[in-house]
């Protein structure tokens, strides 16, 4: 059952009780005038005058004071029957006008907390955690509870903000320090194997070396991007998506060659960061390939509008997925069963920046288990 919103409340209580106080007013007024309204007519039985009886009974003089009485008592019922009748219908108007009333002032008193439900719903939607915390209410008018209520909800729109921002920063910042050691290592172990005095198993060695140092490149890109696609985006240019997919495919194809790639690619136009987007799609791709059967396994890419969006799906075959494990592939650092990522299949982060840079563009992502195994991730993108 549905409830009553407060201002439906509220205007049912502000008609309730002026419906109330006018039936008592109704009400004592019907009594006064009761009271004070004996005789219509002024005429008091005493004061007739003395007729001469044609009977010795004096039955005229008791007829004549009947039909006076019963004419007052006449003419009493209906002034107080025309006051009830009359004043409640006037009472059932004047409440319809105060309900009315009622009804527009209490949108009116509600209207700043619908002003903090409407942002508070905007920073809820936003693209990404963290995006959108940047807007304030801002209520104007007098500092009564309201006004304080919607000041707490800035401050602390304010803190989040600069978490979220701190958060953000100290990532870029890491990732970024990160890179200048790593590129340093790898130079100095592709120095040392490739020596002309360097052993066997000093090159295998460097091989194995080399081979942890691009494993934390790989790392430390996944992060710069993640931090990347939960800004803003400053820069728009149109791309098209059937174009980066035949670029991504071409390119992830090359890792699993005993993979069949089908494409479907149907122009697909938006208005964004062709980088970001070219790294959504190499994610998908490449994680229906890492997350395949390891023969007879197929991938298929489509591209197209639907519903006059532009949209990407990608479908491969592979394990068995179950439902509430997917939304857990999105978060970072995490893969199916809620396992923190070990070995060589990646990061966890693929989805994560895929569903990072879908919202950054206004987007958003869906990923289904297929019933034979694998998935089928879809990405809906505003229109250019």
């Amino acid at each position: 059952m549905k409830r009553l919103t407060i201002r439906a409340r509220l205007t049912l209580i502000y008609g309730g009780l002026f419906l109330l106080a006018g039936m008592v007013l109704l009400a004592v007024t019907y009594v006064l005038v009761d009271q004070r309204m004996p005789q219509p007519f002024g005429v008091s039985l005493r004061d007739l005058p003395k007729v001469t009886a044609t009977t010795p009974s004096g039955q005229n003089v008791d007829n004549l004071r009947a039909l006076i009485q019963d004419a007052q008592d006449e003419a009493k019922r209906s002034a107080l029957e025309s006051l009830l009748t009359q004043g409640g219908i006037a009472l059932v108007v004047v409440s319809a006008v105060a309900i009315a009333f009622g009804w527009l002032l209490a949108g009116r008193a509600l209207q700043p907390l619908q002003q903090v439900t409407d942002t508070a719903r905007r920073i809820a939607g936003a693209d990404t955690a963290g995006r959108g915390l940047h807007e304030r209410i801002a209520l104007r008018g007098p500092r009564d509870e309201v006004r304080e209520l919607a000041d707490t909800f800035d401050e602390m729109l304010g803190r989040l903000d600069r978490s979220f921002d701190g958060q953000r920063r100290f990532v870029a910042n890491a990732s970024h320090e990160l890179r200048t050691p790593l590129a340093l290592n790898r130079a100095l172990v592709e120095l040392a194997i490739t020596r002309p005095d360097a052993s066997a198993e000093t090159r295998r060695l460097g091989e194995s070396l080399l081979a942890v140092n691009e494993r934390h490149e790989r790392l430390i890109d996944g992060l710069l991007t993640l931090a990347d696609s939960e800004n803003e985006l400053t820069e728009r240019t149109p791309v098209d998506l059937a174009e980066v997919c035949a670029h991504v495919t071409d390119q992830a194809a090359k890792q699993a060659p005993d993979l069949l790639v089908h494409r479907s690619l149907a122009p697909a136009q938006v208005f964004g960061d062709p980088v970001l987007l070219e790294r959504l799609a190499f994610n998908l791709v490449e994680n229906a390939l890492r997350h395949n059967l390891p023969t007879e396994g197929w991938v298929e890419v489509r591209t197209g509008l639907v519903d006059g969006q532009p949209t990407l799906t990608v479908r491969n075959t592979g394990p068995m997925v179950a439902g509430y494990d997917v939304e857990t592939m999105f978060q970072p650092f995490r893969r199916l069963s809620r396992e923190r990522v070990a070995g060589a299949r990646g990061f966890g982060l693929g989805l994560s920046i895929v569903r990072a840079v879908a919202r950054a563009h206004g987007g958003n992502v869906d990923a289904r288990p297929r019933p034979a195994g694998g998935l089928t991730v879809t990405v809906t993108l505003p229109a250019a």
